[in-house]
């Protein structure tokens, strides 16, 4: 790292968010119940329960729901939406997009660009930081980033555990329309394959220990660490960190190893209650931050993508977060509403029954 303020992403006009909204599907399956059914309840699972998609549900009818909640917050029309991004690794469809079905069933128009995004879990991000830019630029008012995922795990690797379903939506606008501004963002990225799913595979690959050090730990740390240098910030300057939550463990010791405490992570941790939901993972945690945060906290935000790459963010919130709409469903609500299931109805629910 050097340092160089030009690898900095700075938009030439104030954006932020002007509205966001999670979406958690409510069936949880615990960590202990996995762990029954393959290694006979021995060893302890990496997160407590993970929220699972429901048999009606993917990432086009989540994402939908996310929009709206999205669209209730920031209390615009939906006619108003210059673009309609959404990111994951678990599209319905491999030729056909999401983005044009959300973008119909929200009420968007049709003069808009549309488009799907990919970056394994950082594919969301990746879709934030166009935002950035086109509403930055002035070419459009109003965009719509979405992070989505439905749980994608071999039935008996250690992926199932972890590997959860939901995510978020945030529409950005002016910086003076905001709750939240974006003050900085910046990107690390390298060819490190801890990941990966081939074409026509059902489930992922993954190096195992391999997939900690050297992809999430280097690249996360490296781009938050870079983007602190850039913005002469120190961990103590941020009332809020989010990262990117693959587990309970490794964003921990990612916020610990760059001098954040766990009451500065402790908002937007939610691995133990949800699992990692991919695409979704920091962005869903954002929106616990910003569900509790007060005018003039700061943020920091780092996704991490397998492949592998982390976008990093600062935020600053602003006044306006105290006049954000008081009945809208928050992202602990939707935590709340928890079915407990068992394996069975999970692999039925997840089509885990192959011929």
């Amino acid at each position: 790292m050097n340092g160089e303020s030009s690898w900095l992403m700075k938009p030439d006009r104030g954006v932020g968010i002007v509205g966001y909204g999670a979406y958690i599907p409510c069936y949880r399956l615990p960590g202990r119940e996995i762990s029954r059914i393959w290694t006979q309840g021995h060893g302890a699972a990496p997160v407590r329960e993970k929220a699972v998609a429901g048999i009606d549900e993917d990432v086009i009818t989540m994402s939908i729901e996310a929009a709206r909640n999205a669209i209730a917050c920031a209390e615009i029309a939906a006619e108003d939406i210059r673009a309609v991004w959404v990111g994951s690794e678990s599209h319905p469809y491999a030729v056909k997009p999401s983005s044009t079905i959300v973008a119909e069933s929200i009420g968007a128009s049709a003069n808009i660009q549309a488009a799907d995004w990919e970056f394994a879990c950082k594919a969301g991000t990746e879709a934030v930081q166009a935002s950035i830019g086109i509403v930055g630029s002035g070419m459009a008012r109003y965009t719509l980033s979405i992070g989505m995922d439905t749980a994608q795990g071999r039935p008996g690797d250690a992926l199932e555990y972890t590997a959860g379903s939901g995510g978020a939506a945030f529409i950005l606008g002016p910086a003076e329309e905001s709750y939240a501004v974006y003050q900085g963002s910046y990107s690390y990225v390298t060819d490190t394959p801890d990941f990966w799913r081939r074409s026509g595979e059902t489930y992922p690959s993954h190096g195992d220990r391999f997939t900690g050090e050297p992809a999430y730990f280097a690249h996360t740390i490296a781009a938050a660490s870079a983007l602190m240098d850039m913005m002469g910030t120190r961990a103590q300057d941020y009332q809020h960190a989010v990262f990117h939550q693959p587990n309970v463990k490794f964003p921990a010791r990612a916020a610990k190893s760059l001098g954040f405490t766990a009451e500065q992570i402790a908002a937007g941790s939610l691995a133990n209650e949800i699992g990692n939901v991919y695409s979704g993972s920091c962005m869903i945690g954002l929106t616990a931050i910003l569900d509790r945060a007060n005018p003039g906290d700061r943020i920091l935000m780092a996704s991490y993508g397998s492949g592998a790459g982390s976008d990093a963010f600062d935020l600053y919130v602003t006044d306006r977060i105290d006049e954000k709409p008081k009945d809208l469903s928050s992202t602990r609500d939707y935590i709340r509403r928890r079915i407990e299931i068992d394996y069975a109805t999970y692999v039925r629910y997840r089509d885990k029954l192959k011929d």
